[in-house]
């Protein structure tokens, strides 16, 4: 009764006429959408494009007719131009803020700004053209002396440490590992817990006090910019006693012939933000009267900040700036903003910074606060950086092909480093 092959009741061509009619009017892609079925709409339908502004043309001479006067709308006649109705008080929901140049700290020449979160593209070499400084890799060797004295270390030093490590690394949590941002803080202020037990011996421990969230500025010219370093770091040291200075007269005068090593092409004030709104802020973020004005050590955490995790040559730079922008905003507040070639009496800052486990270490001493030129008296840094504390905190053993690699528990502890930790804590109260 029926043909065995019928023909199809829609063609080929005619089947693909249908499905561009359906895609020019949204229905294919309705159907596209309806296809992702744990996908949310916000992620299948289109974005409509932005709408252009209309642009007014206004013909001086000739003014428009508008429905204004009438209070209603009439087909024909321009919409009305009404002035913008000033609120008598302050609401913050519908302020504008007024553009750049009507600011009243707007200035025609940039500043170049370095905060706690800049990633600094050279490194530890542009933050020592910044700050024009001459840099030492080790340790001054007097300062390294004071932890290898007896008098001078804790009863049971190397058991301590070892007990403080493990607290942070195991006893200070109920989950089966800690987080560095948690272990390493704990560290830290383990380690100057135990550094602290010497006030008994050393008074003059007892005549400093740690600061935090302090917001430091200071201000300087280098070459033709104009470079400003704001910000907070993790946690300071404060003393009543300036530290002592690290290098004599005669080794200051010697940096006039250190040559600073540039990067060009690439340019000093690479990631550096870029301001012209600022103000020309010199401040060490306490009060004139504060008791204990003096920056001793400053302490800087890798995980301190979670949004903004630098790199290891990063967070040195990092130490350095900070520890030069301290010194020099104590600077300022003793001889004055105007450039001084050689300060009478250095200032010397310390910085340390830790992950947990790898330390940096540096003693900085501004000898200048005259930086715009390449030539004359240098700074000078000594830095020891990427210093190992210990080689592995396991919860549980390393096993490979049935061997065990690292066994449980702290292994490769090396007390060296909590001597230097320790030298650096005990400078200026020896």
């Amino acid at each position: 009764m029926f043909p065995e092959t019928a023909a199809p009741l829609f063609s080929h061509a005619v089947l693909l006429k249908g499905l561009r009619r359906l895609s020019a009017h949204g229905g294919a892609g309705r159907l596209q959408a309806r296809r992702h079925f744990v996908v949310s709409r916000c992620l299948t339908a289109k974005v409509p494009p932005a709408r252009k502004p209309r642009e007014r043309v206004h013909i001086p001479g000739l003014d428009k007719v508008s429905y204004g006067e009438r209070m209603h709308i009439v087909p024909g006649l321009a919409k009305p131009v009404n002035p913008r109705w000033e609120r008598d008080y302050k609401d913050p929901r519908f302020y504008i803020s007024p553009s750049i140049q009507e600011m009243p700290l707007y200035k025609e020449n940039p500043c170049y700004v370095y905060n706690q979160r800049t990633n600094a593209l050279e490194g530890v070499l542009q933050a020592l053209w910044l700050t024009k400084t001459k840099m030492i890799s080790a340790l001054p060797p007097h300062l390294l002396s004071l932890a290898e004295n007896p008098v001078n270390q804790i009863p049971n030093q190397d058991e301590r440490v070892q007990n403080a490590i493990k607290h942070a690394r195991f006893w200070d949590t109920t989950e089966d590992r800690t987080s560095k941002e948690k272990y390493s803080n704990t560290l830290l202020f383990n380690l100057l817990h135990l550094c602290a037990t010497l006030q008994s011996s050393h008074p003059a421990i007892g005549r400093r006090m740690f600061a935090e969230k302090y917001s430091l500025a200071a201000t300087w010219k280098r070459g033709e910019d104009l470079l400003q370093i704001r910000g907070q770091n993790s946690l300071l040291h404060n003393s009543m006693d300036p530290l002592p200075v690290v290098s004599g007269k005669q080794e200051v005068a010697d940096t006039a012939d250190h040559v600073l090593e540039t990067f060009y092409p690439v340019s000093p004030t690479i990631d550096l933000q870029k301001v012209h709104v600022y103000k020309e802020l010199n401040s060490s973020g306490f009060r004139s009267d504060n008791p204990y004005p003096h920056a001793h050590t400053l302490y800087f955490l890798e995980e301190g900040d979670a949004g903004c995790v630098l790199r290891p040559d990063q967070f040195r730079a990092k130490m350095i700036m900070f520890s030069f922008g301290n010194a020099l905003a104590r600077a300022h507040t003793l001889y004055g903003t105007q450039p001084q070639p050689v300060l009478d009496q250095p200032i010397t800052v310390q910085a340390v910074g830790t992950n947990g486990r790898i330390f940096q270490f540096l003693v900085f001493q501004l000898n200048t606060t005259d930086l715009s030129g390449d030539d004359g008296i240098k700074n000078q840094l000594w830095l020891e950086d990427d210093v190992e504390l210990y080689d592995f905190a396991k919860v549980r053993p390393l096993i490979k092909k049935k061997q065990v690699k690292v066994p449980a528990g702290l292994a490769g502890y090396k007390p060296e480093t909590f001597s230097k930790f320790l030298a650096l804590y005990l400078h200026g109260a020896v």
